[in-house]
């Protein structure tokens, strides 16, 4: 049964809820944010109960939070944990240089550990060592930009959406050989604009004392990789479904998740207090995260359908790598990758053949476009509760998603008129 506007509405009250009530309404919204999403959920529940039955209605919520939600969030928790593991104290960082080269090992990092594991475990260090800044917001959205999202396109394990495309059969480097050009495309104008801002900024302020870099955590690092192998298995081990209260989950899936449960429980029990406290880890800042993507992965299934009613086989890669960005930046980016992936065939072994320019377009759009508002990609909404328990007054969406614009949009017209013309 194809989905009707009428039916996405629970999911679009989602993301206005998150877009709008913390500027607008900030002690209702915090008191009441669990309230208001459970509420959008019910409607989606009831909705589905309505035109589906209950039957139908029950299994397909059940199958979306035990297969979509349960995974992702798992893996999400654990690198959260991990990165709050780690502790990389002293170093360079603190002037204009020394943030500019963070931020480039932090882009590097995203590749190699993904942008949760490299913005969890450096977003510390680059916010103790400006510290005694007043005006550090600027170092945040770089991070953002970069570490959060530019810097995961260059391998799988980088970021959500190339994991997706992994798992359906594009090669492992796939994302080396073709996304390149277009990260170092974001990457250098965003680093070279940063360090001209904190330049100028810093002749306002003394210079910070020079720090001996220290680096701890050696279990949660170990764990790092523990998880970033299991994630790497789902690619090439697929052992079938496992059955459980109706619904199916692929086994790698499940190992990959109680892999993730396992690295959380030791993390837990043995990384050293002081570490934690040093990077003033809590879990209550994945209060609203966890939420967030809860209400997404169970309300997002009418617009997924109503989406692939629309046909863009023939469109322009150009086209497609708007189209894709725009989604990505206000669906998140995993669901929107799946989603034009399969739009555009879901067959990995033609999408992939050289030039390869629809997969190019579509896998741009949904990592660079993650950028552009706090809802783009999981690490966001995760650095900016990290930076506002530090004291750094954070721009809200809006103000944040017109910053970013202002960014990067000139950065995508250049890429659409060079690289999918």
């Amino acid at each position: 049964m194809n989905a009707s506007p009428v039916d996405a509405l629970p999911f679009i009250g989602v993301l206005l809820s998150f877009a709008v009530l913390p500027g607008l309404l900030p002690r209702l919204w915090h008191r009441r944010m669990g309230t208001i999403i459970v509420l959008w959920v019910a409607l989606y529940a009831g909705q589905s109960v309505v035109l589906a039955g209950p039957a139908v209605a029950v299994a397909g919520l059940w199958q979306a939070i035990l297969v979509d939600y349960v995974p992702f969030m798992a893996i999400l928790l654990a690198l959260y944990a991990l990165g709050g593991g780690i502790l990389v104290a002293g170093g360079p960082w603190g002037r204009p240089a020394g943030n500019v080269l963070l931020l480039i090992i932090g882009t590097l990092l995203a590749g190699i550990m993904g942008t949760i594991g490299a913005s969890l475990l450096l977003i510390h260090p680059l916010l103790a060592s400006n510290a005694q800044r007043f005006e550090k917001r600027h170092l945040v959205v770089a991070f953002i930009i970069l570490v959060a999202n530019a810097g995961g396109a260059l391998s799988p394990l980088g970021d959500p959406p190339l994991l997706v495309g992994f798992l359906r059969g594009v090669p492992f480097f796939w994302p080396l050989t073709y996304l390149l050009v277009p990260m170092l495309m974001v990457a250098v104008p965003v680093l070279a604009v940063c360090y001209a801002i904190d330049r100028h900024l810093a002749r306002r302020e003394a210079p910070p004392l020079a720090q001996t870099l220290r680096l701890r955590g050696t279990l949660n690092m170990l764990l790092l990789l523990l998880l970033t192998g299991a994630i790497t298995l789902e690619g090439f081990w697929h052992p079938g479904n496992i059955r459980l209260a109706g619904a199916a989950i692929p086994g790698e899936q499940a190992l990959a998740t109680l892999v993730a449960g396992f690295c959380i429980l030791l993390s837990e029990l043995f990384t050293p207090r002081a570490i934690r406290q040093h990077n003033r880890f809590a879990w209550s800042a994945m209060r609203e995260i966890i939420i967030l993507f809860f209400a997404i992965f169970v309300t997002i299934a009418p617009v997924l359908s109503l989406l692939h009613q629309v046909d863009l086989r023939q469109a322009h890669p150009a086209l497609w790598f708007w189209l894709a960005g725009i989604c990505s930046a206000l669906l998140d980016s995993a669901p929107t990758y799946l989603m034009f992936f399969e739009a555009a065939g879901g067959h990995a072994a033609s999408l992939v053949t050289p030039p390869s320019r629809l997969l190019s377009a579509i896998a741009s759009g949904a990592v660079f476009f993650g950028a552009a508002t706090y809802l783009g990609n999981a690490p966001n909404l995760m650095i900016r509760a990290i930076a506002a328990r530090r004291g750094v007054k954070m721009p809200g969406f809006a103000l944040y998603s017109a910053i970013a614009c202002a960014i990067l949009l000139p950065i995508f017209m250049i890429m659409s008129l060079t690289i999918f013309r």
